[in-house]
C-alpha cells in the first residue's frame, strides 16, 4: 500500500523528534558509565514506570497477542497473563532490594552475592550471554516484526526497513544513553496508545465487522471470546491455564518478567532516585502492561478472523510478502491497510514507535554488560568516562546489526516467545531463591543456565528439521525444561561448597538493612504476602473489568472494577508495610 504525503510527514517528524532527544541528552550522558547506563540515579518513577511499559509494548507484540487470539482465543493470552504474578513478587520483594545495592547492572550482582573466580567468571559469561546472545535473539524478534510491518505498511524489504529504523534508534540511543531512552519511551508511549486505541475503533466501525455487536455475534469469533478455556477440556485448561499460573509464571525467565527482577528491568530500577521510586517504577508497569495495554489487540485480532479468516487469505492479499512470512501475527498490520489517510500515517508511527522504543532499551541494556560486566571489568579496569561511553555507542551499533541478520531466520513472533521461554524454563526459582537462600553458590547459576540453554537449543533445532526426530506440544517441553533444569542446579548447589560466611554477610548488609540501619530481611513478610496477592487480584480485575466492558457486559465490568478498587483500597491503606 501507498502512505500519503501527510503519512510520511507524520512519521518524519517522529524520527526527527527521537533524534532531537538524543542529541539534546547527548552531553548528560557522556559524563560517564554511571550517567550513559543509569542517567545518575536520578529516575522518578513515574518515567521509569512508563518506559517499562513502552520497552514491552514491542513492535512484535501486537502481532503476538494476534497470533494467539486467531489460534486459539482470547484466553490463551494467559500463557503472557500470568506472568504478572512475576512482576508482583518483584514490586513487593525485590524492587527496594535492587536499589540498595547501588550497583551499575544487575550483573554485579554475581560479585556482591557471590565470591571468588566462579563469580567472577560468572559475571563475564553472563553478561555475553544475556548482553550478546539472550538479548540480539530477543531484539531479532522485534526486527522480525518489524519487517512485516514494514513491508505491508510501507512496501520497504527488510533490510530497509531495518536500515531506516534501525539506524534512528541506533544514533539516539547511542548519543543519549538512558536517559534519551526514558524520555523517547515516554514520548513513544503516548503516541503508541494513541494510535493502538484510535486504530481499534475504526477497524471495529468498518463495514466488513460492523460494530462490536457485530465482532462478537460473527461465527468465526464467538468461540475465541471467552477468557478462560473451556473447563470440560482438561488438557486445555492444564496447558492454557494451570501450567502458567501454577509453574510457568516463577520457573521460567522471560525479559521483561524476571523472577526477582533481571535484566532492563533492574536497570530502571537501579536508576531511580529512592527505594519508593524504585517499587512504583515497577507497580505501575505490571498495571498498565497486563490491565491497559491488551484490549486493542485482542479486538483487532478477533476483527481479522472475520477479514483474513485463513493464511491463504493473507497470502492473496500480500502475494509479494515471502511464503514464511504469511503467519498468523501478520494479520494485525494486515488489518491496518483499512486505515484512512492521517490515521495511518500516526498507527505506523506508533508501530515504528514500538519498534524503537523495545531496541533502544535493549542496546543500551546490552552496552552495559559489555562495557560495565566484561571491559572495565575483566580488560581494562582504569578505562576513562570517555572510554566507557565511547565503546556503549560502538556496541550499540554492534548489536543491531546482529539483531538484524538473525531476524531474518526467524519467521514469527510466536516462535520467538516459545523459544525465550524455553531458554529461561527452570531458571526462576533460582533467581527467587539466591536472595535468601544462603546455600545458593556461583555453580548453581552457572549449572541453571547451561542446562537451560541447551535443552531449548535442542529442541529448537529439532523443530527446524525437515523431519523432526519427534513430536512433543510447547507446554510439554516447557515442563520438562523446568523439571530437568531445576533438578540440575539443585543437585549442583548441594554438591559443591557453599559461599563464605565473610561474603554473604557483606551481601545482607548491603541489601537487608534500611537507610537507619534496621535489619529488614523478613520484616512486615506478611503485608508484602497479602500485597503480593491482593495487588495481582486487581490488575486482573481491571483486566477483566476492561474486558467486559468492551464485551458489553455492564454488571460483570462493574464487579470486576469493584474488585480492583477494594484492592487498591487495601494497598493504600497498608503501602508503608510494603514498600
Amino acid at each position: 500500500m501507498q502512505l500519503s504525503i501527510l503519512d510520511w510527514g507524520i512519521v518524519l517528524i517522529f524520527f526527527i523528534v527521537s533524534i532531537l532527544i538524543g542529541v539534546k541528552t547527548s552531553k548528560s550522558a557522556s559524563a560517564g558509565a554511571d550517567d550513559f547506563f543509569l542517567s545518575g540515579r536520578k529516575m522518578p518513577w513515574w518515567l521509569l514506570g512508563v518506559s517499562m511499559v513502552a520497552t514491552t509494548f514491542a513492535a512484535d507484540t501486537p502481532g503476538l497477542v494476534t497470533d494467539i487470539v486467531r489460534k486459539g482465543g482470547v484466553y490463551g493470552n494467559w500463557e503472557w497473563w500470568a506472568m504478572l504474578l512475576t512482576g508482583m513478587l518483584t514490586v513487593f520483594f525485590y524492587a527496594k532490594l535492587w536499589r540498595r545495592t547501588k550497583i551499575t547492572t544487575d550483573l554485579e550482582f554475581y560479585e556482591l552475592r557471590y565470591s571468588g573466580k566462579a563469580a567472577s567468571f560468572l559475571r563475564g559469561f553472563r553478561a555475553i550471554y544475556l548482553g550478546v546472545v539472550f538479548n540480539v535473539i530477543t531484539m531479532a524478534g522485534v526486527c522480525l516484526a518489524g519487517n512485516k510491518i514494514g513491508h505491508v505498511l510501507f512496501g520497504l524489504e527488510p533490510y530497509q526497513t531495518l536500515l531506516i529504523a534501525g539506524t534512528v534508534t541506533v544514533i539516539y540511543s547511542s548519543l543519549g544513553g538512558l536517559k534519551s531512552v526514558l524520555l523517547t519511551d515516554f514520548f513513544q508511549f503516548m503516541i503508541a496508545m494513541i494510535g493502538s486505541v484510535w486504530a481499534t475503533v475504526y477497524i471495529v466501525n468498518l463495514p466488513e465487522i460492523g460494530g462490536m455487536s457485530g465482532l462478537l455475534s460473527h461465527e468465526l469469533v464467538q468461540d475465541k471470546l471467552s477468557f478462560f478455556p473451556d473447563f470440560s477440556d482438561k488438557d486445555l485448561v492444564s496447558s492454557m491455564l494451570i501450567i502458567p499460573l501454577a509453574v510457568q509464571w516463577w520457573s521460567t525467565w522471560y525479559p521483561g518478567a524476571e523472577p526477582g527482577g533481571g535484566g532492563y528491568i533492574a536497570q530502571r530500577m537501579l536508576a531511580a532516585k529512592d527505594e519508593k521510586n524504585a517499587t512504583w517504577a515497577v507497580l505501575f508497569f505490571n498495571f498498565a502492561h497486563y490491565a491497559l495495554r491488551p484490549w486493542p489487540w485482542i479486538i483487532v485480532g478477533l476483527a481479522s478472523l472475520v477479514v483474513f479468516p485463513t493464511l491463504d487469505s493473507l497470502q492473496v492479499a500480500f502475494p509479494n510478502l515471502a511464503p514464511e512470512y504469511i503467519k498468523h501475527d501478520l494479520a494485525y498490520s494486515a488489518m491496518l491497510t483499512f486505515l484512512p489517510v492521517g490515521l495511518l500515517g500516526i498507527v505506523a508511527t506508533s508501530l515504528i514507535a514500538a519498534f524503537m522504543s523495545t531496541l533502544s532499551t535493549q542496546l543500551n541494556w546490552g552496552a552495559s554488560y559489555i562495557v560495565n560486566d566484561v571491559y572495565k571489568r575483566f580488560i581494562n579496569k582504569s578505562s576513562s568516562p570517555k572510554q566507557d561511553v565511547r565503546l556503549g555507542r560502538i556496541t550499540t551499533a554492534v548489536l543491531m546489526i546482529m539483531a538484524g541478520f538473525l531476524s531474518l531466520i526467524f519467521e514469527n513472533a510466536k516462535e520467538v516467545f516459545n523459544l525465550m521461554l524455553l531458554i529461561g524454563a527452570g531458571t526462576g526459582s533460582l533467581f527467587i531463591l539466591r536472595w535468601f537462600w544462603n546455600r545458593v553458590n556461583p555453580y548453581s547459576e552457572i549449572a541453571a543456565m547451561v542446562i537451560s540453554f541447551v535443552y531449548a537449543l535442542f529442541f529448537f533445532t529439532n523443530e527446524k528439521l525437515d523431519e523432526p526426530w519427534f513430536e512433543i506440544t510447547h507446554h510439554e517441553k516447557l515442563l520438562w525444561g523446568v523439571f530437568i533444569t531445576t533438578f540440575g542446579w539443585i543437585a549442583v548447589t548441594l554438591l559443591t561448597k557453599p559461599v563464605s560466611k565473610q561474603t554473604l554477610e557483606k551481601f545482607e548488609k548491603a541489601v537487608f538493612y534500611d537507610k537507619d540501619g534496621n535489619y529488614d530481611k523478613f520484616e512486615n513478610f506478611g503485608y508484602k504476602i497479602a500485597g503480593f496477592f491482593v495487588a495481582s487480584v486487581g490488575v486482573y480485575g481491571a483486566l477483566f473489568g476492561i474486558g467486559n466492558a468492551v464485551y458489553g457486559d455492564a454488571l460483570l465490568s462493574l464487579t470486576c472494577f469493584a474488585v480492583f478498587g477494594i484492592c487498591l483500597a487495601f494497598l493504600i491503606a497498608v503501602r508503608k508495610k510494603i514498600v
